[in-house]
């Protein structure tokens, strides 16, 4: 088959929304928070774990917790048997407790609504201020690559890069910039139901005919 075109390839990805939106109208963050703190520490907990792990620990933990300033009071070992069912819990409650004393030192507490502020944070990358950033205000700076995203988007052949900034790079060349945010809980939803590592669940595909692995099935 030939290479597409850039044009072609940027029709094929609005074509490629416009199906996920119809299969999963509801897409959105599965991490349970009710402001932009809670989604931030969340993020970071999330690193490598499922969000299902993760809002089974954030519950109690955003009860006993409510503010920065919580977080950077409370004792180190207390943070850690908060966390501890998380992997890597150890380093996640440093960086949690880092961060928040950054917030409280530098921004009064508050999640700050920059990218350069936030990527400032222990624990924080593009990645998770992208998602804090998308989903706690809004702000469609970046497009989330995680394992789900950078994965259909290879088989997809929306971006042939290796990397998640470079990943990142491609799509947003592709995807409108007011779609960036849903764009990678779309790509996360049909990775999560349908589009799987391994054993992909090409024949009931919501958007076969525009994916180069479910043509070839066809």
């Amino acid at each position: 088959m030939a290479k597409e075109s850039v044009a072609e390839q940027k029709t094929r990805a609005h074509r490629i929304i416009d199906g996920l939106k119809k299969a999963y109208p509801d897409a959105h963050c599965e991490l349970n928070y009710s402001n932009p703190l809670e989604l931030l520490i969340a993020t970071i907990l999330s690193a490598q774990c499922n969000d299902k792990q993760v809002n089974i620990v954030t519950g109690p933990l955003f009860k006993k917790h409510r503010s920065a300033n919580d977080f950077a009071a409370v004792s180190l070992a207390e943070l850690e048997q908060d966390i501890k069912r998380i992997g890597l819990y150890h380093n996640k409650a440093k960086n949690i407790q880092a961060a928040c004393r950054t917030l409280v030192e530098k921004h009064g507490g508050e999640v700050p609504r920059v990218m350069a502020a936030l990527v400032e944070l222990a624990g924080v990358g593009r990645k998770t201020a992208n998602v804090v950033l998308g989903n706690a205000f809004g702000i469609n700076e970046g497009v989330v690559v995680d394992t789900h995203v950078a994965r259909l988007s290879e088989r997809l052949d929306l971006s042939r890069a290796k990397t998640p900034e470079k990943i990142e790079a491609d799509l947003q060349k592709l995807v409108p910039q007011a779609e960036w945010c849903l764009f990678s809980h779309l790509l996360i939803w049909h990775g999560r139901r349908r589009c799987y590592a391994r054993n992909p669940d090409c024949a009931a595909c919501e958007i076969k005919p525009l994916c180069p692995v479910g043509r070839k099935l066809a």
